[in-house]
């Protein structure tokens, strides 16, 4: 049998291209509009700004249209989008201590300064369908609005600022402090090659665009036995933090709005030989509400820092595979024609063949 290149061409090519905008437009339902998709599908918008790594809702919204759904798609335009913006300022460190919380739990702790904000989440509901979404009546959802409105009129106002939890532990010695990282400015991991062993600041700059899923598998892996964390969740918070910048006249900051975070910073107990027993800090931070994303970055950070033999342990290995844009782009280029290669591969085992079946 003989094998040749596919001829195609620039038309072949437009044409899968209009193929795959009219799957996109066909049915008999509108067309889904940006401020829709940022309103209605905002988990999905906060997954592909943090893997994208540009916060920028309305963007998402559109890469998500765009790649019909398809989070890997999306977060690749996105991040292909940030690749052409101009960089006109560098943001201020800010401590999460100023965030704007909207939830914020502890597993560590039930009584808690500032008590347990619950916030939006369904963690404590059954995960059943919703029928009544198929037919979604506008009044009723009117009405559950001005009802839950209602509702949070009337309740006590929420404090401004919440303390840290970690801080308890800090102020009886039970949470071991890490050593301070080298006075160097923060990595780069958009501007430069990450090189290894990596510097803190690098690695939770890749974990924090990493694809969710990746993270997750990865920690997963570490929690079951593969590795030796068992995280405790010492505070979880979602919530908005400012955004600052030095005046580029005065020098003094300014604030200039304010980006939806997740935190999680998880609580280890691994005795270092000959040291105090102590319990060990994991830390994750991400755009956006993506709890499970933030949780496992916590995971894969103090697995990074303690290491050991297990593959969530390996800085190199890990932080190597976590980026979804990378990997699917390495899965991706195999669609790509390689017939050049694959003759060499027939050829080889041709001949292979002939010498086998003459010994």
């Amino acid at each position: 049998m003989a094998y040749v290149a596919v001829r195609g061409g620039r038309e072949a090519i437009e044409n899968a291209e209009r193929y795959l905008r009219y799957q996109r437009d066909a049915g008999p339902t509108p067309p889904l509009q940006v401020a829709q998709v940022a309103a209605r599908l905002h988990l999905a918008v906060d997954r592909v700004m943090g893997e994208g790594s540009l916060y920028a809702p309305d963007l998402a919204a559109l890469a998500l249209i765009q790649s019909a759904g398809d989070t890997f798609e999306a977060a690749f335009a996105l991040r292909a989008h940030r690749a052409t913006l101009p960089r006109v300022a560098t943001s201020l460190a800010e401590g999460t201590a100023a965030m704007r919380v909207i939830r914020r739990i502890s597993s560590a702790f039930k009584e808690i300064p500032g008590g347990q904000i619950l916030g939006p989440t369904p963690d404590y509901t059954l995960r059943l369908l919703d029928f009544s979404l198929v037919e979604e009546d506008q009044a009723a959802r009117v009405a559950r609005l001005e009802t839950f409105v209602r509702a949070a009129g009337s309740a006590a106002p929420a404090p401004d600022t919440f303390p840290k939890m970690i801080d308890i532990l800090r102020a009886e010695n039970l949470l071991a402090d890490e050593p301070p990282a080298p006075d160097e400015a923060p990595f780069d991991v958009t501007r430069e090659a990450l090189r290894f062993p990596a510097p803190r600041s690098a690695v939770l700059q890749t974990l924090s665009r990493g694809e969710t899923g990746g993270l997750l598998a990865l920690a997963y892996s570490n929690m079951r036995g593969y590795g030796a964390v068992h995280p405790t969740i010492g505070e979880l918070r979602v919530g908005f933090l400012p955004l600052k910048v030095a005046h580029p006249v005065t020098g003094r900051p300014e604030s200039i709005g304010e980006v939806k975070v997740t935190e999680a910073e998880i609580i280890s107990q691994f005795p270092e030989a000959g040291e105090t027993p102590r319990f060990h800090l994991g830390y994750g931070l991400c755009f956006g509400h993506n709890e499970t994303k933030a949780i496992s970055m916590a995971v894969l950070d103090r697995a990074l820092r303690q290491g050991g033999g297990a593959p969530s342990e390996d800085g190199e290995f890990v932080l190597s595979h976590v980026d979804g844009i990378e990997a699917m782009g390495f899965a991706g280029h195999f669609k790509l024609p390689h017939y050049v290669t694959f003759q060499s591969s027939l050829d080889r085992i041709r001949k292979m063949q002939v010498r086998h079946a003459g010994t």
